[in-house]
């Protein structure tokens, strides 16, 4: 369940990507993305079972009421019709279409494929609930073991050398830091806090009830869909290193898999991973939107959950075609400032035993955390989006430390967690003195 979870059609493309941005570096890169592509989402079940709450917005709820509603109206937002659900669709195209769609012709082929991968979405009542169910995901298991024959000829039969010059970017100095933030991507960790009370609920119908016991039993499992995730991750990272002994440069991860797939298989074996991929896209696409919907109308009740699947999934048909591309560029920034805020929230979540649960510590620690946040967000805009109040803004970064690299936060992050801890002994040392 964890692994189905976790891997969806998504994934595949940024361990390739990372592979052949990185080259030389792909080892440090890819350490980096396995702890915050796999390691953050599994401390992010952990932390729901731990803490005894039953989804993101009641975790969120230990900073703050109007914290929550914030925070899991702009996660959700991401994994709903912004950027995880448009994202699906384009990458159906680009693994599955693209390779035979003349240059010219992209972006009307990009818009007829979107019409006819969102039109169930669109019909009222066509998208149940029933999709929520995250143990649907399974599916994605599949989508791994098609992918398979792929990966494996590139690892029996490489693709040829690279250059050792072959680095692009922050890969070239800091490579498991890029790997990390890299990461981010992949969203997992927010898919952690959305879903992670299925996973939880899962393992107390196994009769685990202890909130520490389910906390380690998920560690356990998790272990196991880490490893097969670290495996397949790995193998995707050679195929896009190994790539350049034969291709250029790419754009995106989605490309790169389209080349490879039919310089191997051809035309059949291209035709058989874009039915693989539209498929696993189609089934995780359902699953977020009836997400969304389901917790639009848990938050505000007077929404009908018709109407926001239909609207969301009309918002994500329109965003998916400005390409790839332009989705993850935008995305970008968004997950620099979401991320953070969803780590310290899973980390002080884990930790809260030290503390007793003192909203103290959660408010402090978020507090400090969210304005290096969002300048790291800001830093991370797209040149052409950066006006001069942002190159002002940004400024004031660069004086934290990391900033260049998109970890401003980390150090404001702990010197909260830290003041909060010492409130928290404050308050405690007053009570007792009172009693």
């Amino acid at each position: 369940m964890l692994f189905g979870m976790f891997f969806g059609a998504g994934n595949l493309i940024f361990p390739v990507f990372l592979g052949q941005a990185s080259g030389k570096n792909v080892i440090p890169a890819l350490i980096g993305f396995l702890i915050s592509g796999v390691g953050l989402p599994l401390l992010g079940v952990a932390a729901i079972g731990l803490s005894r709450t039953d989804g993101v917005f009641a975790l969120a709820q230990k900073v703050g009421r109007p914290y929550a509603f914030f925070f899991t109206i702009i996660l959700y937002l991401c994994m709903g019709p912004l950027f995880a659900t448009p994202r699906l669709a384009t990458i159906s195209y680009e693994i599955g279409l693209s390779t035979f769609i003349p240059a010219d012709h992209a972006k009307l082929a990009l818009l007829i494929f979107s019409f006819c991968f969102f039109p169930r979405r669109l019909a009222p009542g066509a998208a149940t609930r029933a999709y929520h169910d995250v143990r649907r995901q399974s599916i994605n298991a599949g989508l791994s073991g098609g992918v398979g024959p792929v990966t494996g000829f590139c690892i029996i039969f490489p693709l040829g050398h690279f250059s050792q010059d072959m680095v692009s970017g922050a890969y070239r100095h800091a490579p498991l830091i890029k790997g990390f933030t890299n990461g981010y991507m992949t969203m997992d960790a927010l898919a952690s806090l959305a879903f992670g009370v299925v996973v939880v609920n899962a393992i107390r119908d196994l009769g685990v009830t202890k909130p520490k016991a389910i906390a380690t039993d998920t560690i356990k499992a998790g272990g196991i869909a880490a490893l097969l995730m670290a495996i397949l991750y790995a193998a995707l990272a050679f195929m896009g290193l190994t790539s350049l002994g034969q291709f250029d440069f790419a754009s995106n991860g989605g490309v790169i898999i389209a080349e490879i797939s039919n310089y191997y298989f051809g035309t059949l074996g291209s035709i058989l991973t874009a039915i693989i991929v539209i498929l696993a896209c189609l089934k995780t696409g359902i699953g977020l939107l009836t997400s969304f919907g389901d917790t639009a109308v848990e938050l505000f009740p007077r929404l009908h959950y018709r109407t926001v699947v239909f609207w969301s999934a009309l918002v994500s048909l329109i965003i998916a075609n400005v390409g790839l591309n332009a989705i993850l560029a935008i995305s970008e920034p968004v997950m620099y400032f979401l991320y953070p805020l969803a780590i310290v929230l899973i980390l002080t979540a884990l930790a809260e035993h030290l503390f007793d649960n003192d909203r103290v510590v959660y408010v402090m620690t978020t507090v400090f955390t969210f304005i290096p946040a969002l300048l790291d967000g800001l830093n991370a805009l797209p040149t052409g989006l950066k006006g001069a109040w942002v190159h002002q803004v940004v400024g004031w970064g660069q004086y934290l430390p990391g900033f260049s690299l998109g970890l401003g936060w980390v150090c404001p992050a702990l010197l909260g967690f830290v003041i909060g801890l010492v409130a928290h002994g404050y308050r405690r040392h007053r009570l007792i003195m009172k009693s």
